[in-house]
């Protein structure tokens, strides 16, 4: 029982920390966070801070982490909801993503200069790996659904999620290099959406689903970042 209880609190307090990382991340940017600014935002020792993080890249990978674990909880629903088609539930995975980061904007906005610096290379890659684990089974279990509902003509559902995420990687950093361009005016909406719409046409083709069935941003989530 005290191992018990031991391991709650640790992971209680270790919580703290990330909670409060991600405050400052939000308010200050993460290269200009100190872990001096930790430390005085919990009013907590420094060996406190070693005690659960061996650097302040560890704790990025933390947030991020925990940030994917949010993310995830968000589409739970629409996942679990048995009255959704495949086709629907795909549709209401990327939708729902897409609302979750939009009512945290400047938060993934404060991540999106971590995530491009080079000095981040190894973080980016471990959160590709992770996300990686983490969405396979889920989207496996929408293709074995769609298949089933005679939706998809594809033929493995893990080999299928697996090329799925390879594309979502590939649509997040597409994303990015959108978005930065579309900041410093270089191209204007019709660009970005000509680029998204070309991943919904891998999604359709991958899947074998009808052209036009899967939608990956709905217009409300693409003009908040790119109007």
């Amino acid at each position: 029982m005290a191992r018990t209880v031991n391991e709650a609190v640790r992971t209680v307090r270790r919580e703290a920390f990330v909670e409060a990382a991600q405050r400052l991340m939000q308010s200050k940017g993460y290269e200009q966070m100190s872990i001096q600014d930790l430390l005085d935002e919990l009013d907590a020792s420094r060996g406190a801070f070693y005690h659960y993080f061996d650097s302040k890249q560890e704790l990025l990978e933390a947030v991020i982490e925990r940030m994917v674990d949010a993310g995830l909880a968000s589409i739970a629903p629409v996942l679990d909801n048995p009255a959704l088609s495949a086709t629907g539930k795909l549709v209401g995975v990327f939708n729902g993503i897409g609302r979750w980061k939009t009512d945290r904007k400047a938060l993934v906005l404060a991540l999106l200069q971590v995530w491009i610096s080079d000095d981040n290379a190894i973080v980016r890659e471990k959160f590709r790996h992770r996300l990686a684990g983490r969405m396979v089974p889920v989207l496996a279990r929408v293709v074995s659904q769609g298949i089933e509902e005679r939706a998809f003509t594809a033929r493995s559902p893990v080999e299928t999620a697996q090329i799925m995420v390879t594309l979502l990687l590939g649509l997040q950093d597409k994303a990015t290099d959108l978005f930065i361009a579309r900041q410093a005016n270089e191209i204007d909406l019709a660009a970005v959406e000509r680029a998204l719409s070309g991943f919904s046409e891998a999604f359709e083709r991958i899947l074998g689903a009808q052209p036009g069935s899967i939608g990956l941003v709905d217009d409300m989530i693409l003009r908040e970042w790119y109007g």
